[in-house]
């Protein structure tokens, strides 16, 4: 291994143990690195312990040798930023994604949480006494450490998320994740500001932070500013806030925490998040300076390998969220045949369907392709409902083909099924629908697309060509990543040892790229890192407690 091509440092380096191997040092996470000049001159030794002098070192004894490049300790926990961890109580600076229909199960975020990270529940898309239940089961799994839930924009029942965050706020739910939100609206307002004080000291006790997953500066501009007040008058009118935490709210902003969410599954915009993330970190500055507060922001889509994880941190994000991947983890709420699909995925085998919860506005999920037909049908029911007013001016060979297919039952039938499940979940869309013959083919449209996932979370055999599987490209960064190793294996796929797996390796290819930034000049296969099992990885993170054995 040749040295740099000059000493960048005027320093000399003075030891006394013997060199490392260039791989040991950099796993070293709580060392430092020394690469020095070799005593003939003719290569860099790399040591974890000695010291430096800076002070004359041109005119030092010749005990000392050219200290070449020098990297600090970097261990997974010093990812991300310290207050954050510390107000949510948690050591690693990583959150998993609440994937609905409690894809983001208890399991997983029990597991995440026992490991030091934070996970939110995909609340989304079930019904209340079933989030309520889990709530429950979780505050007693998890006594001492914190979890979120998931509280999704619904354009068609406002009334159901209102009772959402009605129940989060009784069942003292501390987090959440808003997520599919254009806009603020009353349901996010009264979960921020319901409970807030100012207390004797002057500060402020906010007992409800919201994460926010913004793909639009827009929409984030939103979460950083005032809440609008004429929003927060009515919460006072309907008796949800007091006048004295309406008045407080000015001081508060909407968001706790914004989540840049990049090209990845579900809900997307498919934005880069090389150019996603810095535009919201200098929105956040912007709008930080101009109202008088901070919110911090942490970085989603694409967090699937130590190097993506470690280019998210570079940009300057407070935390990483995982969600694709642990879609295809043990922990997962989908079903064992979705697990083996993505562990097959490529970032190619994705593509954009219209979304269930917003199927009359255009808007699209990104979906698995691969083993499939459910983003080709979900297109073609989309295509129809553009295309016709009613379900009878469709033609009969079409209708064949979405009886037979799609449906598997006569346009009658489902919507009869169709009318069975609103008259639990919310009555008058049926009312609207039986005034409105377009709405009624919505409905029973839509009522496809939301069992698809349902399907696919419950492995149904004869409805596998229906699956619906919200997933991003970052699954073939990660199944690529696994190539090889134990986690080819998708039995062998857990969310916290992925999570860090992927924080301790972007230690050790940030240390490596930092000593070649120095000029030393390295192997590739130091400058990358493969994923360990559980008891590998306590070795190196140096854990014996919140890493599972």
């Amino acid at each position: 291994m040749q040295p740099c091509s000059r000493n960048y440092i005027n320093c000399r380096f003075y030891g006394n143990q013997a060199p490392s191997a260039p791989e040991q040092a950099l796993r070293r996470l709580n060392k430092p690195v020394f690469a020095v000049l070799s005593r003939d001159g003719s290569s860099a030794e790399f040591y974890s312990g000695g010291r430096i002098d800076c002070e004359g070192a041109e005119s030092a004894s010749a005990e000392g040798r050219p200290l070449l490049a020098f990297v600090p300790p970097l261990r997974a926990e010093d990812w991300g930023n310290a207050a954050l961890k510390r107000e949510c109580g948690i050591k690693y600076a990583c959150l998993s994604g609440s994937m609905a229909n409690g894809i983001a199960s208890e399991a997983l975020v029990v597991n995440m949480a026992k490991a030091g990270m934070m996970g939110f529940f995909g609340s989304a898309g079930l019904g209340l006494r079933q989030v309520e239940d889990h709530i429950d089961s979780l505050k007693k799994r998890l006594p001492s450490q914190p979890f979120g839930c998931n509280l999704i924009y619904n354009p068609h029942n406002q009334p159901l998320e209102a009772q959402t965050a009605e129940l989060f706020i009784r069942k003292d739910v501390a987090f959440i994740e808003a997520s599919a939100y254009l806009t603020l609206n009353p349901s996010i307002l009264h979960y921020r500001y319901s409970g807030v004080k100012e207390l004797p000291d002057g500060s402020l006790h906010i007992p409800h932070k919201v994460f926010a997953k913004v793909s639009r500066p827009e929409v984030a501009a939103k979460f950083l500013s005032p809440p609008p007040p004429e929003m927060l008058r009515k919460l006072v009118e309907e008796g949800k806030l007091t006048s004295s935490e309406a008045a407080l709210a000015s001081r508060i902003p909407p968001a706790y925490a914004l989540t840049a969410e990049a090209d990845s599954g579900g809900h997307t915009d498919n934005r880069p998040a090389l150019a996603l993330i810095p535009a919201v970190i200098s929105l956040r500055d912007s709008l930080c300076r101009k109202y008088g507060w901070h919110v911090y922001v942490g970085a989603a889509g694409g967090v699937s390998t130590p190097e993506s994880a470690a280019a998210m941190f570079a940009m300057g994000a407070d935390y990483v969220m995982t969600g694709t991947i642990n879609q295809a983890c043990q922990e997962s709420g989908s079903s064992s045949v979705v697990r083996e699909m993505l562990s097959k995925a490529t970032g190619a085998d994705v593509m954009m369907a219209p979304a269930a919860d917003m199927f009359e506005m255009g808007v699209n999920v990104q979906v698995l392709k691969w083993g499939t037909m459910f983003p080709i049908r979900a297109r073609r029911l989309y295509e129809i409902y553009r295309a016709y007013a009613s379900y009878d001016e469709v033609p009969d060979s079409i209708k064949t083909q979405i009886e037979r297919d799609m449906l598997r039952q006569s346009f009658d039938r489902a919507w009869e099924s169709t009318k069975a499940f609103f008259r639990e979940r919310d009555p008058q869309q049926i009312a609207k629908a039986d005034g409105n013959p377009k709405y009624k083919m919505a409905l029973v449209f839509r009522s496809y697309l939301g069992q698809a996932s349902r399907w696919a979370n419950a492995g149904i055999p004869d409805r596998k060509t229906d699956y619906q599987i919200w997933c991003g490209p970052s699954i073939g960064s990660f199944n690529q990543w696994c190539k090889g190793t134990f986690l080819e294996d998708v039995k062998e796929r857990h969310a916290d040892l992925a999570a860090l797996n992927i924080l301790a390796g972007a230690c050790v290819i940030t240390r490596a790229n930092l000593l070649r930034s120095q000029g030393i000049e390295l192997p590739g296969r130091l400058c990358s890192f493969s994923p360990l099992p559980y008891n590998e990885l306590a070795s190196l993170l140096q854990e014996s407690v919140s890493v599972r054995q």
